[in-house]
């Protein structure tokens, strides 16, 4: 019975979402910062069709934009790694499939959506394509040293 509460306690006191973020960012290794923000913009679209059902638009609004923001981080993250995606694919390729994965999700939720709210999805969903693009082009012909 203590521990239930504790774990109740615990719970209840958990930090926002957003803290992820923060918990990616302030992570040193790169790969592991680009995993961590791709877990958290998966998260974030979960909770952004949880609050698109309960017809809360502007939770809708911010998880979206934080699904964006996450997306970025992963990118630039791997690439600050100067690691090139064809010798070493395991971070990329990962993070092509989770990419993927969160392009299929944005356009399931986007064909939910009513029509004039889907428009309100296009910014982070191009946004993930093109990430999602560049990964793929870097895994298949390599980096382009400059």
């Amino acid at each position: 019975m203590h521990t239930l509460l504790l774990l109740t306690i615990a719970l209840a006191a958990a930090p926002p979402a957003m803290a992820d973020l923060a918990k990616a960012k302030a992570e040193p290794n790169l790969e592991h910062r680009s995993k961590l923000a791709l877990d958290n913009a998966a998260e974030q679209l979960k909770a952004a069709r949880e609050a698109y059902n309960k017809g809360e638009m502007e939770k809708v609004s911010a998880d979206i934009a934080e699904v964006g923001e996450s997306v970025d981080l992963a990118y630039a993250s791997l690439q600050q790694t100067n690691k090139d995606p064809r010798k070493s694919p395991k971070w990329f390729k990962s993070a092509e499939i989770a990419t993927r994965d969160l392009v299929r999700k944005l356009d399931a939720l986007q064909q939910d959506m009513s029509f004039n709210e889907r428009s309100s999805l296009d910014p982070v969903k191009a946004k993930v394509q093109q990430v999602h693009d560049d990964l793929l082009l870097g895994l298949m012909e390599g980096r382009k040293h400059k």
